[in-house]
């Protein structure tokens, strides 16, 4: 038996093996870069999903317990201090509200309620707190409990609209007006038709806090809402009325009076 000598031997050549190398790297780079951008995608899509989330259940909270807001018995209505914490706003609101339902006994549809920040001794950034007192305190700028409803805030910044114009602040402690100007001032009592919420939170909470306490430098998240106050109608006239009443009295003993001196 003979053996062909010309029996078709096939390989591949050189040139076909080098090409095929370099597509197929190509080919591994390009997943790989692919697969990497994912992976930075998802780190930088997650802690914003969760800035969301946050923001989200804060303005839902707040903007529910300022619909049902009433005046706090005491000297004062409705109060809004402005304040400044490392170059951002940091405001407090103090008010009452009729979003609460009861836990304990002799406990009704009402509690004594602030929002402020305060700052996180363990991360170093600014939480939102949320204080409820359902009790009638002596001091309703005190007692009761807090919650926290979001973390990892900048700052936070609180106007309150009269119906016709907007203010930084709302109310004062003492109770009266100050007689600094002959101009009218709605934003000493009373309270607001709304209220502007604005907050501002960490783009990048998982970033880590300098040494010196320095913020990282990432452009923060900014998210706004307006809550009406559905009572504040029926608080500014029961006001008017009671100013009405006061002044019809003081025309009266005046006329008495004018009347007694005719005599």
């Amino acid at each position: 038996m003979k053996l062909n000598p010309k029996s078709d031997t096939r390989a591949f050549t050189l040139i076909e093996i080098v090409i095929a190398a370099a597509l197929m790297s190509l080919i591994l780079v390009s997943a790989y870069l692919c697969f990497d951008a994912g992976i930075r995608g998802r780190r930088m899509i997650e802690p914003r999903v969760e800035v969301f989330q946050n923001a989200r259940v804060a303005m839902a909270l707040m903007t529910a317990d300022l619909r049902s807001a009433c005046p706090i018995p005491a000297d004062f209505q409705f109060l809004g201090v402005h304040r400044t914490i490392g170059g951002m706003p940091g405001d407090n609101l103090e008010f009452a509200t009729h979003n609460y339902t009861p836990r304990h006994d002799r406990e009704g549809d009402f509690c004594e309620e602030s929002f402020y920040l305060d700052k996180d001794p363990e991360s170093g950034r600014f939480n939102l707190y949320r204080r409820r007192n359902p009790l009638l305190a002596p001091d309703p700028l005190s007692g009761g409990s807090r919650e926290e409803i979001a973390t990892g805030l900048l700052g936070a910044r609180f106007e309150y609209f009269d119906g016709l114009d907007w203010y930084d602040t709302w109310g004062e402690i003492t109770g009266a007006k100050r007689q600094t100007s002959n101009r009218e001032q709605p934003n000493l009592s009373g309270m607001p038709e709304a209220v502007r919420i604005t907050l501002w939170f960490d783009s990048d909470p998982e970033a880590k806090i300098g040494p010196d306490g320095e913020m990282p430098t990432n452009s923060p998240l900014v998210f706004q809402t307006v809550a009406r106050l559905m009572l504040a109608d029926s608080s500014q006239s029961s006001g008017s009325s009671d100013s009405s009443d006061n002044s019809t009295s003081s025309d009266q003993n005046n006329q008495g009076n004018s009347t007694g001196v005719e005599q």
